[in-house]
């Protein structure tokens, strides 16, 4: 069980201020992750403009290697980034600075694509799966077994629908004997209620600035630090 810091995503500073755009800003706010406890980092790399690229991989992942020596980082490669299948690829393949896994969501048509690349380079996989239809697609691959992890995502945000959808997810991977590690987190209005099931299901989790801003009681936290440390608040409990 661990709590990872997602620190970016596809957000702007018009969601929080505190939001990190810059290689400089993401390298710093991962730093102050990793000091209060965070055991991974999960970040959308950025151009100098601020917008998401692939490319800027190398960059970030230099600055996080030099600001946060020994933890292990993972970079998304959703497809609306480059926004083009095969620049997608070029890109990953272009990759020097090679993160330690990639998050690949099943969703997305050239995700098997993707994660032949990724095992290619040397790089783990973060299976992204957002409805039963993912997990259905994900178990048929004929490599499914050989990821990092299954990362369950939902951004439905009825409390209720979410759980049921995290369910469907979690019993087609009991069906096909899939027994790797999970990370569960929400988005937005379900983030602490997944944080809570994690902890029971003693399942990773991961909060920070691109999944929501609030803290559990519901007032703005006042950066990605803020979310980790309620985060491993629950975490913690009993020990």
């Amino acid at each position: 069980m661990i709590v990872q810091a997602c620190l970016n995503g596809a957000r702007s500073r018009d969601f929080h201020p505190q939001l990190p755009s810059t290689v400089e800003e993401i390298a710093r706010h991962g730093a102050a992750c990793v000091d209060a406890g965070a055991a991974e980092l999960h970040v959308h790399a950025r151009a100098p403009d601020g917008r998401e690229s692939l490319l800027a991989v190398d960059a970030t992942m230099l600055a996080l290697r030099r600001a946060c020596p020994g933890t292990l980082i993972g970079v998304s490669t959703g497809a609306w980034i480059e926004n083009d299948k095969q620049r997608t690829r070029d890109c990953i393949t272009g990759w020097t600075g090679l993160p330690d896994y990639a998050s690949v969501n099943l969703s997305e048509p050239d995700a098997p694509a993707i994660m032949d690349l990724l095992r290619q380079r040397g790089v783990g996989i973060e299976a992204g799966l957002a409805s039963a239809a993912d997990a259905q697609r994900f178990v048929g691959l004929k490599d499914h077994r050989r990821v990092l992890r299954i990362l369950i995502e939902i951004e439905e945000q009825d409390a209720g629908i979410a759980r049921k959808v995290a369910n469907e997810i979690a019993m087609v991977l009991d069906r096909a004997g899939v027994r790797r590690p999970i990370l569960l987190h929400g988005f937005d209005a379900t983030v602490w209620q997944f944080v809570e099931l994690a902890y029971q299901e003693r399942w990773s989790t991961r909060v920070g600035l691109e999944d929501g801003k609030n803290l559990p009681d519901g007032t703005t936290a006042a950066d990605n630090v803020a979310l980790v440390a309620a985060a491993l608040a629950i975490f913690r409990r009993g020990r």
